[in-house]
């Protein structure tokens, strides 16, 4: 009776001090707004689950197959009829339990809609105002809309935070169930449920939406002129950051201030993100990869890409080509469009190219000159790929959402959420009619890798004046939510991961302790540091939490550490802008 007794205090204190964890981080993350009346009840919860560890109790006959509606209810141990679930008086069962949780569900839920149907009022009223201002030529009024728009913008962030705050308190709480109570584990059961409730799963991007299309009418902006070159060649420095999940918003509402979101066509209407699948080339040595991963001069990627949840119609057959900036040149993006049919043709160097620019001079009025750069650039790639024997190997696929003004790429932004990347061996190519997986067609875990931060990238224009970003993209590289990873790439990234037996040397990135889980859940662990080195295998390494190259050298690579160095829970976004202002580094323009 001693040790019951000392083990059900051992229990209980771990109860406590768990609960203080999560039950101090809640009480710290009230909005006044709110109250915390509106928040998942987490210590009644918690407190109900101590009580049922502390017994083992009776389970019901599951053998039974029939019932009789004129039996009496059941009985507890005193003999009388128990309460049912949720009601008062009763004995604290499980039952009480999943009543508890509904009832926290459909709380949660209910205000969360309540809030965006404010939000969506509020958004009514200003976008009124904005027609009513037609010249948005007094300052005063444009002002108080700029204000009232920035109030919504912060509501909508707040009523976020308290989404993300009883999400992670409900898989918490289920997951504290199913450990101290696993004779009835519900944990698997409510998050499906909890997944499919419109307070997760609901998409708000039309609050984005209109919030972009309010603050673009008050910047009063306006298109550039469309650029005719059929080619479509873009030269800019880009960054690449990641960004955690729960920041999202917030740098969305960040960058829409100053640009608006490049809006996407959809069934149900206008939204901010699209659908985008590129799939990546390369032969059996992964030429390719090994040569973007070593930034060998001139190196190229090769992708065909195409945007929307239907089945591809037209096909952006884009290249890549890596340039050193030491030897003054830019790496450079190029592509051209085919339908979905004439892909075989590019697969197969078969490309009708002759004919294809005498349509493109008489029927669509480019220059000859234009018509010669699309010609080189079509058979370049045609050629690489016969010559390379190149073939579908890698797909990323992610939702887009672009901030631009139009034809203007002065300032380009683009954020990727939902990223993953699919592997594209293992299936009949069918003479190449066949370049991505059959998407009816069930993926095995490691055939797909998910990454669990959304990939923010800055472009900017290589010209003269415009090489210093303006402030407030700087302000955006300080705020702390921007984690630079250099030279990220999705490509490298998920080859590594899924292809590791092909791989010779892989990314530094893979080191960072904050996407392990996703790489190992992928099979790609043998790319990965062992947490097992005995002394002998640790002996001569700086660094024990990370795998051979940059990772030994440097300690500042990594966003959130390695496994020897843990900074999941207390790395600040740091970017090469963000050092260099505290240097007094940086020069900003307006």
């Amino acid at each position: 009776r001693k040790r019951e007794r000392k083990c059900f205090t051992a229990a209980a204190t771990a109860f406590r001090r768990r609960r203080m964890k999560y039950g101090q981080h809640l009480l710290e993350n009230i909005a006044p707004e709110y109250g915390p009346d509106p928040y998942l009840n987490y210590a009644d919860l918690d407190d109900t689950i101590r009580v049922l560890s502390g017994k083992a109790p009776a389970r019901a006959d599951q053998s039974k197959r029939q019932v009789s509606l004129t039996t009496p209810p059941p009985t507890n141990a005193r003999g009388v009829p128990q309460h049912p679930p949720g009601a008062t008086g009763g004995d604290i069962t499980e039952e009480a339990f999943f009543a508890s949780i509904d009832a926290e569900l459909t709380k949660v839920e209910k205000f969360t809609l309540d809030k965006v149907t404010e939000l969506r009022k509020s958004l009514d009223t200003i976008e009124s105002r904005c027609e009513g201002e037609t010249d948005m030529t007094d300052d005063d009024a444009v002002e108080g809309l700029m204000s009232d728009a920035d109030e919504v913008a912060e509501s909508f962030l707040r009523l976020e935070k308290y989404v993300n705050i009883n999400f992670m308190g409900f898989h918490k709480i289920l997951k504290k169930h199913d450990k101290y109570c696993p004779a009835n584990p519900c944990k698997a059961f409510y998050v499906a449920r909890m997944h499919n409730q419109a307070w997760v799963r609901g998409d708000y991007s039309d609050v984005v939406v209109r919030l972009s299309s309010i603050y673009s009418t008050l910047r009063r902006d306006r298109a550039a002129q469309e650029s005719a070159d059929p080619s479509q060649s873009f030269l800019r420095s880009t960054t690449k950051y990641w960004v955690k999940t729960e920041d999202v918003s917030r740098v969305k509402y960040a960058i829409l201030r100053h640009l608006p979101v490049f809006l996407q066509k959809t069934s149900t209407g206008e939204s901010d993100s699209q659908l985008t699948n590129s799939v990546y080339l390369d032969n059996d040595q992964l030429e390719l990869y090994h040569g973007r991963l070593d930034k060998l001069p001139g190196a190229i990627a090769l992708r065909l890409r195409w945007y929307g949840a239907a089945e591809p119609q037209l096909v952006f057959v884009e290249r890549k080509t890596h340039r050193d900036k030491w030897t003054g040149e830019v790496s450079v993006k190029e592509r051209f469009t085919v339908s979905e049919k004439e892909v075989q043709q590019v697969m197969n160097n078969t490309y009708p190219i002759e004919a294809k620019k005498e349509a493109m001079i008489v029927e669509k009025g480019v220059t000859q000159a234009e018509a010669d750069d699309w010609e080189s650039l079509v058979r370049e790639c045609t050629q690489v790929v016969e010559t390379k024997q190149l073939v579908p190997t890698m797909r990323t696929q992610y939702m887009r959402t672009a901030f631009q003004i139009p034809f203007d790429a002065t300032v380009r932004v683009s954020l990727d959420t939902n990223l993953c990347m699919i592997s594209e061996r293992g299936y009949d190519l069918k003479n190449k009619t066949v370049w991505h997986r059959d998407p009816s067609k069930t993926l095995a875990p490691n055939e797909i890798t998910r990454f669990p931060h959304a990939i923010l990238e800055v472009k900017l224009e290589l010209r003269g004046e415009n090489a210093t970003p303006p402030k407030w993209v700087t302000d955006l590289q300080n705020s702390g939510m921007l984690y630079e990873v250099h030279k990220f790439s999705k490509f490298i990234h998920g080859c590594a991961t899924l292809i590791p037996d092909d791989v010779r040397c892989v990314p530094y990135w893979v080191d960072d302790i904050s996407i392990r889980d996703s790489i190992l859940a992928s099979g790609g662990g043998k790319i990965l540091v062992r947490t097992d080195l005995d002394e002998a295998e640790k002996k001569g390494l700086k660094n024990v939490g990370a795998g051979p190259g940059a990772n030994q050298v440097y300690d500042h690579l990594l966003p959130f550490g390695d496994i020897a160095h843990d900074k999941t829970s207390t790395a600040v976004g740091r970017t090469a802008a963000s050092t260099a202002a505290m240097q007094g580094k940086i020069q900003r323009t307006n």
